[in-house]
């Protein structure tokens, strides 16, 4: 089997990105789904891996001590938006931390399938994107952040994390 490369697309939800969602992330956020959705087309078509990693939280779930009540499992906030609807090959990894990596399926399916490279996009850069990206590069993963496939409730954290990304992590923003 061939290495393949891996998209990640971080939480692409209504609760973020449908205006009224539990945690809407504004207008930048929506500016990306193009972006996002040509990304994912592309990695269709070379056969690589096109995994979404989205927030499924209990009802209690510790990030409500922090963050507003969002994309509780099963509930609608907690869908994909449909302008990036899964496919059959799609993976879909549900995810209880700001890690996608950390106690989920993610590390497994980049594993089985031999992946070494791994690009990321979503919402939001500062918190589950970022924290994703460290856990990844930690464990050896080419990791590369889509600049115009990101974005964030604030600029400055935007920002902020695209710096930290590659000067800490060694990410590539592409």
């Amino acid at each position: 089997m061939k290495r393949k490369k891996a998209l990640v697309v971080i939480d692409m939800l209504r609760d973020f990105l449908e205006s009224g969602g539990a945690l809407y992330c504004g207008g930048s956020a929506r500016e990306i789904i193009p972006f996002v959705a040509g990304k994912i087309a592309l990695f269709r078509k070379n056969k690589d891996l096109v995994i979404y990693a989205r927030d499924s939280h209990g009802p209690d779930s510790p990030q409500f001590k922090l963050f507003k009540k969002h994309c509780v499992k099963n509930s609608s906030g907690a869908q994909i938006i449909r302008e990036l609807k899964p496919q059959k090959n799609d993976w879909i990894v549900p995810k209880t931390t700001y890690d996608a990596a950390f106690d989920s399926s993610l590390l497994g399916i980049l594993k089985k399938n031999r992946v070494k490279e791994v690009f990321l996009a979503g919402v939001c850069t500062s918190i589950c994107v970022m924290e994703t990206a460290s856990s990844l590069t930690k464990r050896g993963y080419k990791v590369r952040v889509f600049k115009k496939g990101v974005a964030d409730f604030e600029k400055k954290a935007h920002t902020f994390a695209l710096k930290r990304m590659k000067a800490v992590y060694g990410a590539g923003i592409v």
